[in-house]
């Protein structure tokens, strides 16, 4: 296996991706980027902890989010509710199926998914799996990927209300469960963020 920029002393800045050497900086300072002045460290400082607790999080969220309504309509003064999954049957019922297989694999099979395939890797390497640490890379990079498609149903309801508050007959909330849903993106994304891949790629190099 090749050398890696730890092993060679070499640091990343994560903001410019500029290269610096580790020793070029006095023992117990804080090393900063000669470039942009960023904060520079060998690895996301707690990354595997504030990964973990960051996925917790968004797992115990995405009940709440699947489970509590995401939109009510008010109609001629009577009101009617609908969570993720009544709207997809909804919409499959009314005979809009690609519209309702879209929003079913955006709003819950991508969570869902993005939450397991963090899930896995951050196992990986709390459990030290040497196992193909390139794909589990390209695993992690798809997760970071799929992020920003969880929001689809969010930015639907929006575009619902804006629609709907133009008529005088409607009105139309968002639910708890769509602040719910929010969070569960939200924590995700930060989730991926605070994982550091590099990690699967110490292992190798780590005397068996």
């Amino acid at each position: 296996m090749k050398e890696s920029a730890r092993a060679a002393g070499l640091l990343s800045c994560h903001d410019c991706g500029k290269l610096s050497r580790a020793d070029g900086f006095l023992r117990g300072a804080t090393a900063r980027c000669p470039r942009c002045d960023s904060k520079l460290h060998m690895r996301k400082e707690n990354s595997l902890a504030r990964s973990t607790a960051l996925l917790v999080a968004a797992a115990v969220m995405y009940i709440p989010a699947n489970v509590l309504p995401v939109s009510t309509v008010i109609y001629l003064g009577e009101g009617e509710s609908d969570t993720i999954l009544s709207g997809v049957k909804l919409l499959f019922q009314s005979g809009d199926i690609p519209v309702a297989a879209l929003l079913f694999f955006a709003s819950i099979m991508v969570p869902m998914l993005k939450m397991a395939l963090l899930g896995w890797l951050l196992l990986s390497v709390r459990y030290r799996w040497l196992w193909r640490p390139k794909d589990r890379t390209v695993v992690y990079r798809v997760v970071e990927a799929i992020g920003r498609w969880s929001m689809l149903d969010i930015f639907v309801i929006s575009i619902l209300v804006a629609l709907i508050k133009l008529e005088a007959l409607a009105t139309m909330e968002a639910g708890p469960g769509a602040v719910a849903f929010c969070a569960v993106v939200i924590l995700t994304i930060f989730a991926a963020g605070a994982f550091d891949p590099r990690l699967m790629w110490d292992q190798q190099e780590e005397p068996s």
